[in-house]
């Protein structure tokens, strides 16, 4: 069972027939990837109607789900490394795994693609992925903004920035900041 952000998955996508498409990482792969030797946590939230309403304004689109699930990494002192949140969205029209990790400051601190059934000619390169890290959710985290465009992979684009508003849309919602201190 493959948990992600909007939905739950059963399997992973096989790959798409005649075209492209692949398997990359398993999510337990991409989560020791970017967590080696760490304890993680998986929980399933279930966002009430005003949680849901804020990450639909701050993301800017609908959750099709109020149902998400994170994975929160701890290293053995129990310090937060960070919390994994998994993204299955259409590009085109074939379907894309992603793990967003969000870390303890609230920025994007990787993207990974599990899986990508869309012919591997739509799939941008590593480097560009590379630019989400450090990005936290605003205006600015837009194509054509603090976010590259990439010719001849523009659906591509669209659907990872819009799923990294998603995750960080939601990971808001469920772990509201801390109120600033008072002097």
């Amino acid at each position: 069972m493959i948990p992600l952000l909007i939905a739950l998955l059963p399997v992973l996508l096989p790959p798409a027939p005649g075209g492209g498409g692949k398997v990359f990482l398993t999510p337990d792969e991409a989560l020791a990837l970017a967590f080696p030797k760490a304890r993680i946590e998986k929980k399933t939230h279930y966002l009430t109607a005003a949680q849901r309403r804020a990450a639909e304004k701050a993301a800017g689109a609908a959750l099709p789900s109020a149902v998400v699930r994170s994975y929160t990494a701890r290293d053995a002192a129990g310090r937060l490394l960070g919390t994994a949140w998994f993204d299955r969205h259409l590009v085109r029209t074939k379907a894309e795994v992603l793990m967003v990790v969000v870390a303890p400051d609230r920025k994007v601190a990787r993207v990974e693609i599990l899986s990508f059934a869309e012919p591997l000619d739509y799939l941008p390169k590593g480097p560009w992925y590379a630019q989400f890290r450090g990005r936290e959710l605003g205006p600015r985290l837009a194509l054509r903004k603090d976010i590259r465009p990439i010719s001849g992979a523009t659906l591509s684009a669209r659907a990872t920035v819009a799923a990294v508003r998603r995750v960080l849309a939601v990971h808001a919602a469920v772990f509201p900041p801390p109120p600033p201190e008072q002097e």
